[in-house]
Formats: structure tokens, C-alpha cells, sequence
């Protein structure tokens, strides 16, 4: 009030009058009272500006240019700047504590998590999850979903599906349980619960939530939202079979994402696009989709995003026959190399199933290898970096070296024993199996085919509990 009353050149008495003293402006400028409301509202009036200003020093012009500065950073993070978005999103965050606006402080950590998983940064990204799950602990459930579906994307990166299904799946039951049907809130739960569905291997409830997804869709405004839904729908119609649909359903993503100028989304589609192409046997179509695909995301640094994209494009030259190309693109992507068989004996182990580690080489014994950028890990992107050893001990069995072969494969086992992607680990126990047996080592190869089938059928694999209630049918 004394900034506000100098810089307007009022006298302590002009300010006051006609309904308060000089003295009593004195004792507010001075911190010793309180003004009362309606005190409140005269001064303000008086001073040209708006009782909330007045009382908090903040103006309204500073709140909407903060907000404006938080939608062009998000602008820029679409775009596919990870890194220059973090920068802006950081800034906008100390002025928005500055300002002592809770709100624009969560959307600030929303967008720098948002920024962490394009980078693959996903410690970082949980904490500024929590962070603003935190500040917003007192708001309605569907201002929250943003930063739960952010916290479960990073479980779902660092391998812990079951974990990220439990995030999602506790969400819907408390929109549902409590009647908060926001369309968009729930589109995004149900979206971001197909992918771990998918890599768990539990295709019918990650249908049941595509179905969900698509009949909460014309209640959307949100194109991005819209567009994230027809990305996640393909992965569901890729495992019926209907590759047709999933590509026509991934083709509306791409429009939408085009007009929209979402780089990173926009390669998101690309990837799935090679995938459907793989499954439907059309190789050429699918190394091409891949290709661009990490070629937008490896030019944007979204590091995690293009090594898993490029475990994929390997699985496609292999396929091809480019099996030299698929093994050098491949190694530099596992973060260290795992035990020989020798260490593994050494270790207890009877060489076939539940090794711990990650090979780096085609058999060969080397030591620790420092972590190059981006590089795979059981704490980031286990799936994939199980992937990629199961694509090595292909490589190393087509080559006739079966002991580089197993020791990938047991490292494979160990990567996906922990993330749980049941589909993935019983494909991987048969192809041990399938070694061991051919080698003379039928009751390894025998707990080999076990351990894939008790994984496949144990009850709680999937989920960590029912199915979520969907919402109810509107009238």
C-alpha cells in the first residue's frame, strides 16, 4: 500500500478520506493492523488497483503473464525441446512460489516432469510428480490425475508395471467410487493404463480400457488428449489382430498431432505405425516408420524414448537379414555387460534361468562398462532392455554361439522377472528352454518352461487386484 500510495503521489490524508482517518493508513503501512474488508475495498478502490492486489502484492497482470509464460513452455515441450522447455518451466516455478500461486506452481512441476521423461530422467520426473500431487493434495481428484498419470508413466519407463497399473487402477475406482466423471481426468487414466496392460500381457483388460477410452472421446475437447487415446487404442486392436484398424486409428493421432505441431507425440506415432507394420509382416514399411521415428526423437535428446525405439528397429533388421546392423545398434544400449557363464557358476548359479546383470558383448567377458547416455537399465526402460538381450541371444544362436546366446537370454530373464511383462517373459523362457534342451540340459531346460508358465498363469500377474469399475453409461 505505501509503494502503491507513492508512486500515485497521495498523501497519507487523501488516501484515507473520506472514510478513514491519516492515521489509521499510517498503522496499516507500518504492518501493525489488518485492514477489515470493506477497508480493503476503499483503499484499493482508491489506489487505482484490486483489493486481492492490495492485500497480496500481487498484481493480476503478473498472475496472467505467469500463465501465458506456462503455455508457452508447454508449447515448446511439444515441439520437442525438452531441454529449453525444463529451463523455461524452472524459472516460471521460482516465480510462481515467488508469487505464492500453488496452482501455477503445479502446472510449472507438471510440465518440468513431463520434461524429465523425455529425457529419461525418470527419479527426477517422479519427484516432481510428488511434488505437485502434494500441492494440490487438497483439490478435487481430477486436478490431481495429470500428476498420478505422470507418476505412473515413470513406473511403467523403470520397469515396475504392476506398480504403475496399481497408480491408475486406484485412480479410476476413486473417480468412479465417488461419481467425479471429468471425461478428461478419465481419458487420461484409461490411456495411460494401456501400455502397461499391454506389456503385462493382461490384452483384455487393456482392451476393456481402449473401449472405455474411445466411448469417453466425443465428451473431450482436448485434442491432444483425443489424440494420446487413438495412440493407445492401436496397441490394443495390433494384439487382436486387427492391424488394419490400429493403423487407421494411429493415422487420426498423426493428423491430429500434425495440426497441433507435437513433435515428440508426432514420432510417438511413427513408432507405433513401424510396429503394426512389423506384426502385419511388412518389414520395409516398418524399418522406414521406425527409422523417422528415431530420427525425430534422437534430434529432440529424448533419450530414453529413442534407445527403445531403437531395440525395435533392431528386432526389424534382424528379421531382414541386416543381422550386423541390428547387433551394433543394439550394443551400446545396455548399460553394463553381465556375468559369464563361468561367474554365474561361480556365483551358485546353474547357468539357465534367474541371472542377475546385463551382457554387453556377444559372450565376451569384459568388466564394468561406465553408462553411456541414455543407455538401458533394470531401473530405466527394463522392458526394453530385456528386448534387447533377447535380440542378442538371436543373434548369437543364429551365429551357433550358444553360450553368448544363454547368457543373454538369462540376462533377459532377470530384467523382465522383475518388471513383470508376463508376455514377454514366458516368449523368453521358451527360447531358453529351447537352448538348453538342444544342449543336453533337459530339467534346465524343464525349469526354464516352467518358470515362463507359472509367471503366465499365476493369479495377480497382471493387476494387483479387479478390474476398475468403468464409469456409468451417460443418458
Amino acid at each position: 500500500m505505501l509503494r502503491l500510495r507513492t508512486e500515485r503521489g497521495l498523501t497519507q490524508r487523501q488516501l484515507a478520506e473520506p472514510a478513514y482517518t491519516a492515521a489509521y493508513v499510517s498503522t496499516l503501512e507500518a504492518g501493525r493492523v489488518r485492514p477489515s474488508d470493506a477497508a480493503l475495498r476503499h483503499l484499493a478502490e482508491r489506489l487505482g488497483t484490486s483489493p486481492d492486489e492490495l492485500a497480496t502484492g500481487r498484481s493480476p497482470r503478473a498472475a496472467t503473464e505467469l500463465r501465458m509464460g506456462l503455455t508457452d513452455a508447454r508449447r515448446t515441450l511439444a515441439t520437442g525441446a525438452a531441454r529449453d522447455a525444463a529451463d523455461a518451466f524452472a524459472a516460471l516455478l521460482d516465480r510462481a512460489r515467488h508469487l505464492a500461486l500453488p496452482a501455477e506452481q503445479a502446472t510449472a512441476l507438471l510440465g518440468l516432469g513431463d520434461c524429465a521423461l523425455e529425457s529419461g530422467e525418470l527419479a527426477t520426473a517422479r519427484q516432481r510428480f510428488e511434488e505437485a500431487e502434494r500441492i494440490l493434495a487438497d483439490e478435487p481428484l481430477p486436478r490431481r490425475v495429470p500428476a498420478i498419470r505422470g507418476r505412473a508413466t515413470a513406473h511403467l519407463l523403470a520397469g515396475e508395471l504392476r506398480y504403475s497399473c496399481y497408480l491408475l487402477e486406484s485412480a479410476l475406482d476413486e473417480l468412479n467410487a465417488a461419481g467425479l466423471h471429468d471425461p478428461d481426468a478419465l481419458l487420461l487414466l484409461y490411456t495411460a493404463a494401456i501400455a502397461p496392460y499391454m506389456d503385462m500381457g493382461a490384452h483384455a483388460r487393456a482392451a476393456q480400457a481402449a473401449e472405455l477410452a474411445l466411448a469417453l472421446a466425443p465428451r473431450v475437447a482436448d485434442p491432444v488428449l483425443v489424440a494420446g487415446m487413438h495412440r493407445g487404442v492401436a496397441r490394443t486392436l495390433i494384439a487382436e489382430g486387427r492391424t488394419a484398424e490400429a493403423d487407421a486409428s494411429l493415422a487420426k493421432a498423426q493428423e491430429l498431432y500434425q495440426q497441433l505441431h507435437i513433435h515428440t507425440e508426432l514420432a510417438h506415432c511413427h513408432w507405433m505405425r513401424g510396429y503394426v507394420h512389423a506384426q502385419d509382416g511388412d518389414l520395409p514399411r516398418a524399418e522406414e516408420e521406425l527409422r523417422t521415428a528415431r530420427s525425430m526423437l534422437a534430434s529432440k535428446r529424448a533419450a530414453l524414448f529413442t534407445v527403445q525405439v531403437e531395440v525395435e528397429l533392431a528386432d526389424v533388421l534382424r528379421r531382414r537379414g541386416k543381422t550386423d546392423e541390428a547387433r551394433e545398434l543394439l550394443r551400446p544400449l545396455l548399460a553394463t555387460p553381465g556375468p559369464t557363464r563361468a561367474e554365474s557358476a561361480a556365483a551358485g548359479q546353474d547357468g539357465a534361468a534367474g541371472q542377475d546383470g546385463a551382457a554387453g558383448q556377444d559372450g565376451a567377458a569384459a568388466g564394468p562398462a561406465a553408462e553411456p547416455a541414455g543407455g538401458l537399465t533394470a531401473e530405466r526402460g527394463a522392458v526394453h532392455a530385456g528386448g534387447a538381450h533377447r535380440l542378442l541371444g538371436l543373434i548369437a544362436e543364429e551365429r551357433g554361439d550358444l553360450e553368448a546366446a544363454e547368457e543373454h537370454y538369462c540376462a533377459a530373464l532377470s530384467l523382465l522377472e522383475r518388471s513383470g511383462a508376463a508376455g514377454d517373459l514366458a516368449d523368453l523362457c521358451r527360447l531358453l528352454g529351447d537352448l538348453l534342451r538342444r544342449t543336453g540340459r533337459v530339467e534346465a531346460a524343464l525349469d526354464a518352461y516352467r518358470t515362463g508358465l507359472g509367471h503366465r498363469a499365476a493369479p495377480g500377474t497382471t493387476t494387483l487386484g479387479p478390474a476398475p469399475a468403468g464409469p456409468p453409461t451417460p443418458h
